[in-house]
């Protein structure tokens, strides 16, 4: 999905936007196992705008940096911009009272740190310490929060009211806001911009199925989305999911 403006000034009115739309998002309670989308036609609006975004910057942007910059050094861009991230996933994880984690991507972000050249490269795999992925959305949903109604945020794509939320608390604790130097802070940002268009370079295939080749391509981001969230914040376990779009009397096994 397209990525945030690098401008630091233009925070402030993303995150009291994201904030607002939290609270919208999260006024009624989702169906138990299916979908809450009160707001789906101003939904529909924002994603018409985020595929247009996509189509006439992020992808052929995403595209050209895929195709210059070779595999190794898009890697060790995106292995830098995620262990940037893995001190407020340590946080999260003490929050939802999972001293394990917290303890395993403590150990990842020092190994990286030193002998990965600042988290460039990423010896700590290898040795035992994947990345435990989390975030402040996924805190909220070990509170007990509801998902809340589902939401389509400009530049950002697909979310919850919960998860809206969480991306808020989750900006204000991102370690790239608090570099001491602004331009420590513009190289990081750079840098994750950098990492953001690779992701989209290596997904281009199922991305571009789902935004240009599905016949709804809004409902097939909603149920894609919240399959996949779903499926991750119960840590494996497969989702009751209902989108009200698919055709009950479809055959699974149909090719």
């Amino acid at each position: 999905m397209p990525a945030l403006s690098t401008d630091r000034l233009r925070w402030p009115r993303h995150v009291a936007a994201a904030a607002a739309l939290a609270v919208l998002a999260g006024c009624a309670a989702p169906i138990p196992g299916g979908v809450s989308d009160p707001y789906e036609v101003q939904n529909r609006g924002v994603h018409d705008f985020n595929v247009a975004l996509d189509r006439a910057l992020v992808r052929p942007a995403a595209t050209s940096y895929g195709r210059v910059v070779p595999d190794p050094v898009r890697t060790a861009f995106s292995n830098f911009s995620a262990n940037l991230s893995l001190p407020g996933k340590v946080l999260n994880s003490l929050l939802q009272l999972r001293p394990g984690d917290a303890a395993q991507n403590t150990t990842r972000f020092f190994v990286n740190t030193t002998i990965g050249l600042g988290g460039l490269l990423d010896p700590a795999t290898p040795m035992g310490a994947p990345e435990i992925d989390t975030d402040f959305g996924e805190t909220l949903h070990v509170w007990g929060v509801a998902e809340g109604n589902y939401v389509e945020l400009p530049f950002l794509g697909p979310s919850t009211g919960r998860d809206t939320l969480g991306a808020v608390v989750d900006l204000a604790i991102n370690p790239l806001g608090h570099l001491p130097r602004a331009d420590q802070r513009e190289t990081a940002t750079g840098l994750r911009v950098l990492s953001g268009l690779g992701a989209r370079y290596d997904r281009s295939e199922l991305i571009d199925s789902i935004l240009y080749d599905s016949a709804d391509s809004y409902a097939q981001t909603r149920q894609t989305y919240l399959q996949n969230r779903r499926f991750q914040l119960g840590r494996g376990a497969t989702p009751d999911y209902f989108d009200p779009y698919e055709d009950p009397y479809a055959d699974p096994d149909a090719q």
